[in-house]
């Protein structure tokens, strides 16, 4: 019984923890574009954003790791100048990497 109980409280509490990342002012400034939206853009760099893809043993969800992901890219983007990011990569291992640019 105890074990169940241990396990629901770690279960509650990985559920509750999904905005570990917050955004940066200069990445608030960013958005998330695709490949087709950036021609007229200035390429900066890129960035691999990483972060945890299990807590305790337990796989986090999909859509919260890719926003986890996403303000981290947001945020390196934004200090890079930039204030466009382009996905390069899928999420593999709670990582991805994303293109920065700087758009009119």
């Amino acid at each position: 019984m105890k074990k169940i109980l241990a396990i629901i409280i770690i279960l509650a509490a990985v559920g509750g923890c999904s905005n570990w990342v917050g955004l940066t002012v200069e990445g608030e400034g960013v958005r998330l574009a695709t490949a087709a939206e950036i021609s007229n853009c200035s390429r900066l760099g890129r960035t691999r954003s990483q972060t945890l893809d299990r807590v305790v043993g337990v796989e986090r969800g999909a859509e919260r790791l890719q926003e986890e992901l996403l303000r981290l890219a947001r945020n390196d983007a934004g200090a890079m100048g930039g204030n466009v990011i382009v996905p390069e990569s899928l999420i593999e291992e709670g990582e991805q990497v994303f293109g920065i640019y700087s758009c009119p």
